[in-house]
């Protein structure tokens, strides 16, 4: 994934475990084109060892500090009890950026038919070296691709560099996180009804333009907030001030909201279930003949109108 072939001495590196050997563990250095490495059993806690596949499992893989390196004999000696929470953080976030990098490249060299041996010296050694991370310049390159792409070594055609940037805008380019909270809302007063109806638009009202606020009825007295927003932690305060209109409201009217699940970001999986939920339950009602045309969701841009 780098243009040298070896770490140096005091770097840390992610590793895959291979194997577990009475003289410590062999692994494969990830970073660096799978090479062997060793962590010696005296590197492996700092603690008493008293079973070592309490410390290290095969397969898994593992942030060590790289102590010697003979270059000449391919011999790379490695701690893992040096490596400190900060060091794995780090190592964390510049591997996930290198296999970032490394997927785009590996897909343009198939679209190219070429090696990506032979790619990585045009495109990404340049890029490592005036930005720190080639990660970076990819990403920059969305708004600044004349900036990054007149980076001097930077060797492409014409057709490579526009197959390049189509591969980084589709892998690169931020997604919404979408968030979900559970409720129940009930209300057994005169007004029951439209008071539900009357506090959930209260908290669709709290839609922002970076995070808008839906609702939708999942099954009386079930429903699901959601809104998505580019940033985790703007979508679920966002919500959580949304989930605290409801309440207020609805318990004006002596009403209840109890919050089933708390909001937090929710998968392509969870989002595939809800809809499959919600169209099961829209078959069910249309066999039953109900009476409403509602939609069943409440927006902060629209009517309200809910399945009850």
């Amino acid at each position: 994934m780098y243009e040298a072939k070896f770490p140096e001495v005091d770097e840390c590196v992610m590793v895959q475990v291979r194997s577990i050997a009475e003289m410590g563990a062999y692994v494969s250095l990830l970073e660096y084109d799978n090479i062997e490495g060793m962590i010696l059993l005296s590197e492996l806690s700092r603690r008493r060892i008293r079973s070592i596949n309490k410390l290290i499992r095969v397969g898994k893989q593992e942030v060590c500090m790289v102590l010697r390196v003979d270059k000449e004999k391919g011999y790379i000696d490695l701690s893992k009890r040096r490596v400190s929470a900060e060091d794995i953080t780090q190592c964390d976030e510049r591997f996930t950026k290198a296999k970032a990098v490394h997927s785009i490249m590996r897909h343009l060299a198939d679209q190219c038919a070429v090696e990506m041996i032979d790619l990585y010296p045009r495109i990404a050694w340049p890029l490592y070296k005036r930005f720190g991370h080639a990660f970076d310049a990819f990403k920059l390159s969305i708004s600044d691709s004349k900036g990054v792409w007149s980076t001097p070594g930077i060797d492409v055609d014409e057709q490579t560099a526009r197959l390049l940037a189509d591969n980084i805008l589709k892998r690169l380019t931020p997604q919404a996180v979408k968030i979900r909270a559970d409720l129940e809302v009930t209300c057994f007063e005169y007004e029951g009804i439209e008071a539900i109806q009357r506090s959930l638009a209260k908290g669709a009202l709290c839609s922002t333009a970076d995070a808008p606020v839906r609702v939708r009825l999942v099954a009386p007295p079930l429903y699901v907030a959601l809104t998505q927003a580019m940033e985790k932690d703007v979508g679920i305060a966002v919500l959580e001030k949304a989930i605290e209109a409801i309440g207020a409201e609805i318990r004006a009217a002596k009403g209840e909201l109890v919050v089933k699940v708390k909001p937090r970001a929710i998968s392509a999986q969870d989002e595939k279930l809800l809809n499959s939920l919600m169209e099961t339950l829209e078959r069910q009602n249309e066999e039953v003949g109900g009476d409403s045309d509602g939609e069943g969701e409440v927006t902060g841009m629209g009517n309200l109108k809910i399945d009850e």
